[in-house]
């Protein structure tokens, strides 16, 4: 049976689009959610339902893919649950089919060229930073408290009549900011 799954990101896109390639590729069943999919932590009923009326043998067909999920790991792991299930997943504008031999391939083929992809930007980004470093520069947030506001925090925190609100009032750095440096012993 085939099981139908689509989703719009906001309330004013419309699904009819998605809906008449799932009814056109013969879905006996649709789901549909309408809500964002950058976020894996959101719960997503209609498709928490679709899983859950789907069986054994039984295909979810979507759209595309990242009408399934934002990220390839996402859909890597949404692949590998569908299969311990023996069920599988169908995207009409990839024309994936992971009920075939040739849809698996392709799908691992599309997860090891994405892993690559990510390896190659954390290198990148690290060879960055440490050119970046060995130039003097240090990534962050500069600091507020620069040597002179240490200076007059020690000078006001010696002062035991004034309290802390006043003393991080002063020195224009939060409470937080203002006990780091006393915790570090700059203070």
């Amino acid at each position: 049976m085939k099981i139908g799954y689509m989703r719009v990101s906001t309330f004013d896109q419309n699904l009819d689009m998605q809906e008449d390639a799932l009814k056109r590729d013969g879905c006996d069943k649709i789901f549909s959610d309408k809500l964002s999919g950058a976020s894996s932590k959101i719960e997503r009923p209609g498709l928490s339902s679709a899983l859950d009326y789907m069986r054994e043998g039984d295909t979810l067909v979507i759209y595309k893919l990242d009408r399934l999920g934002r990220t390839l790991k996402g859909l890597i792991q949404m692949i590998n649950e569908l299969g311990d299930k023996k069920m599988g997943l169908k995207s009409l504008s990839e024309s994936i089919d992971t009920t075939t031999a040739n849809g698996k391939l392709i799908f691992h083929i599309f997860g090891a060229i994405s892993e690559f992809e990510r390896d190659i930007i954390r290198e990148r980004t690290r060879a960055g930073l440490g050119a970046a470093r060995a130039r003097g520069r240090v990534g962050g947030r500069p600091t507020k408290m620069t040597p002179e506001k240490i200076k007059m925090a020690k000078q006001l925190h010696a002062d035991t009549s004034l309290e802390i609100k006043d003393i991080v009032k002063t020195l224009g750095v939060s409470r937080a900011v203002f006990y780091r440096m006393l915790k570090s012993a700059l203070i």
